[in-house]
């Protein structure tokens, strides 16, 4: 099995008090991980991909425990969240979906008993490229006040054969979230959608 090879972690939080609304009391949170790896089957085609999800599983733990901890260290507070990749330009679209397992359940795992399946995005692009990663409800995808995106990318990253590999999390909806639909207070938690 190949090692996974981190040249680097990025972390990052915004905390939004208003959207040009009222200022909320508590502000809504969304925090974003980035790690920038190796990408082993850059400058290639390899027939066989598969097994390195299983390397990349204890780096999602990883990166969901950093998530966590740059929100105060309370997994309870976190109700959406995302996942995303960027594939250096010597490789291939498939690389980043092996970031789709080890990435959404590190993610499920942590924050406990979620519902609802982590949304993902992918591409391939060279440094600085930026990603929208897109955002539901832990436990409910048609919750519509926690449809949202949380936009990442690195200067340096992803270099020809790197990945950058992401994670988000969000602390609630969005700031002044009023178009109607399901709400958070209304999930049933049978099927992850409603």
């Amino acid at each position: 099995m190949t090692n996974v090879v981190v040249r680097k972690f990025v972390v990052s939080v915004d905390e939004i008090f208003h959207e040009g609304g009222p200022i909320v009391e508590t502000p809504l949170k969304r925090a974003a991980v980035l790690a920038v790896i190796e990408n082993p089957f850059a400058g290639s085609y390899v027939e066989e991909i598969a097994s390195f999800m299983e390397a990349l599983k204890p780096l999602g733990l990883e990166m969901a425990r950093r998530l966590i901890d740059a929100l105060g260290g309370d997994p309870a507070v976190v109700e959406g969240y995302g996942k995303g990749a960027i594939v250096g330009t010597d490789g291939e679209l498939e690389h980043a979906a092996l970031w789709h397992n080890p990435g959404g359940y590190a993610m499920r795992e942590l924050v406990g008993d979620a519902k609802a399946i982590v949304p993902s995005t992918k591409k391939v692009g060279g440094p600085g490229t930026r990603l929208d990663v897109p955002v539901t409800h832990i436990n409910a995808s048609y919750v519509r006040s926690h449809f949202d995106a949380v936009e990442v990318g690195i200067n340096d990253a992803p270099r020809a054969k790197e990945m950058v590999v992401a994670l988000t999390m969000t602390t609630g909806p969005r700031i002044h979230a009023r178009v109607g639909g399901l709400k958070a207070s209304e999930i049933k938690g049978e099927d992850g959608l409603r």
